[in-house]
């Protein structure tokens, strides 16, 4: 009963979020803006696309075509209305699929991925995705990592239970080398990220729900463990961070 509660809320917490993971436009196009010798027509795969917040931006500063995927049709479903909005829905096209079973007959210029990696794990996900990439192909992905070496007990008792794999940047810059990639940039999340598309908006939507569930205690406690996550972040935000990766497949 409370595994099943607790997807309930969990999809009400994040039902409808401008963003599904920390993240912004202008963070989205500094990524982009690495990659200099992309195609005029960019084939592009967007792994764990969610609503699709950096799908519709990549489309709207390229000429790309993108498949974007996920397996939470809501989000395909919402893709799919920004696309529209913006114009650039014939560029798009939504897939519900896993990241971990990717079957495609066509090669990409370029796999995206933001604020999802760490599901399938950063270096298996390098490994297993880059054979979807053309040969020299792209890729960039934003993973939470470690911005120091010495962090707060709190954070570090958090991650250790939420994403026991958590690395630091250097070590992840290592991972992005044995999985056959040469770096070609990275660069911090500012904490605007966080805030503004994200956690900003889930605070607002778990007041709403601890309304509606005022009388049901098991939920309450659900509801203040969704409410951790942004506390830590408000006190520790110096310890941890998304870090965009951008990398480019050895040849």
């Amino acid at each position: 009963m409370t595994d099943v509660l607790g997807n309930e809320i969990f999809w009400a917490v994040h039902k409808d979020l401008p963003r599904e993971a920390p993240g912004d436009d202008a963070s989205t196009l500094r990524a982009f803006a690495m990659l200099k010798d992309l195609p005029a027509e960019p084939n592009i795969l967007d792994i764990g696309c969610g609503p699709g917040a950096q799908t519709v931006a990549l489309a709207r500063a390229s000429q790309a075509n993108i498949v974007a995927v996920d397996t939470h049709q809501p989000f395909l479903d919402d893709l799919v209305r920004r696309a529209a909005r913006a114009g650039v829905a014939e560029r798009i096209k939504p897939v519900n699929a896993s990241m971990f079973d990717l079957a495609f007959d066509e090669r990409f210029d370029l796999i995206w991925s933001e604020g999802a990696i760490y599901i399938i794990g950063f270096e298996e996900g390098l490994r297993k995705w880059g054979s979807l990439l053309k040969p020299g192909g792209y890729m960039a992905v934003t993973e939470i990592s470690w911005l120091k070496p010495d962090v707060s007990n709190e954070s570090a008792r958090f991650w250790l239970d939420g994403y026991p794999a958590m690395a630091t940047v250097e070590e992840n810059l290592a991972r992005v080398a044995r999985a056959g990639y040469q770096p070609l940039g990275h660069f911090t999340l500012p904490e605007s990220a966080w805030w503004n598309l994200y956690y900003h908006p889930m605070a607002e939507r778990i007041t709403q729900l601890r309304e509606m569930y005022r009388e049901n205690a098991a939920a309450q406690e659900i509801l203040d463990i969704e409410y951790a996550e942004i506390e830590l972040y408000r006190k520790h935000s110096n310890d941890y961070g998304y870090v965009f990766y951008v990398m480019k497949a050895d040849c």
